[in-house]
């Protein structure tokens, strides 16, 4: 939100949070940004369709949504199901709520590196093992299904600077990233954001799934202000 605010791409930005963010209308207030806060303090799946159909039909003209939704820390201490919840039937809902609008042009998620819809089901569903993965790549599959016609994918490693990341190993694994595929490399949370909204201001023209490598290609485009 922070980098979609200091953006200023968009002259209007609807967000679906459970509680109110007053440094975030701030914010926008300041750059002449319309923020507007539509509250869903308690998130399941039919009220969050029904919060992003009603969203999308306040707003006038083209939609693009943007999409961070998820369990951080503690996947491991949940059911597949639990996980699937969140990551998959939110962000499911999400997109199909603002698909019903038939404005909607470009979606962009956040996902994780490795996330595979074909991974096993079983064993630990903590970050980066399989069970993971796969809710992951459900959450992919499920919002390309939506029917908005660019999913836009994005998948880091270890996010720096995310209040779920310990910080022992926002330290060390750095210092290993030249022995890892470039896929693998640590990336900060400024890094994604500005990815994310490079692709909602400039739409691509096909859905595609970007590492880092393409996120930090993408955080270099200069972005058209109002």
């Amino acid at each position: 939100m922070r980098a979609l605010i200091a953006s200023r791409a968009f002259a209007t930005v609807v967000s679906l949070v459970r509680r109110s963010q007053p440094d975030q209308l701030v914010a926008a207030h300041a750059v002449g940004v319309d923020l507007r806060e539509t509250l869903v303090p308690e998130m399941d799946a039919a009220r969050v369709e029904a919060a992003a159909r009603d969203a999308a039909a306040s707003l006038a003209g083209e939609i693009v949504g943007l999409s961070v939704l998820g369990i951080g820390a503690g996947t491991a201490k949940l059911t597949i199901d639990q996980h699937r919840a969140v990551d998959v039937a939110l962000n499911a809902a999400f997109a199909r709520g603002l698909a019903s609008s038939g404005r909607t042009v470009h979606f962009a998620l956040m996902s994780a590196v490795g996330a595979n819809a074909n991974a096993s089901a079983s064993g630990s569903g903590a970050a980066g093992a399989s069970r993971y993965n796969r809710v992951k790549g459900e959450a992919e599959a499920a919002v390309r299904a939506s029917g908005i016609p660019v999913v836009s994918i994005f998948r880091p490693a270890m996010i720096i600077g995310s209040q779920h990341t310990p910080w022992l190993l926002e330290k060390l694994l750095p210092l290993v990233s030249f022995l890892t595929p470039a896929r693998f490399t640590s990336i900060t949370v400024d890094q994604i954001a500005a990815a994310m909204v490079a692709t909602s201001v400039h739409t691509p023209a096909t859905s595609a799934i970007y590492h880092y490598p393409e996120m930090t290609a993408l955080g270099r485009v200069p972005v058209q202000r109002l």
